[in-house]
């Protein structure tokens, strides 16, 4: 009966670990490679129409780096 609370302990703390190691390598990733840059909203702007200027890119940067 012992060896059951052993494995359930394990399998909790295993499953802790690996969520813990996930999320700090996912944010890692996103940090390094963020899913849009400023090239991309440059096209973004273009396919509606705008000619976005640096400063409006700059702005729209800083905001999604600082909800990140």
């Amino acid at each position: 009966m012992n060896w059951i609370w052993f494995v359930l302990i394990g399998l909790v703390i295993g499953l802790a670990a690996g969520m813990l190691i996930s999320r700090f390598t996912l944010k890692s990733y996103l940090r390094k490679n963020p899913p849009i840059n400023e090239q991309m909203l440059k096209q973004i702007g273009a396919s509606m129409g705008r000619n976005l200027s640096q400063k409006q890119i700059n702005q729209m940067m800083a905001q999604m780096k600082k909800n990140s």
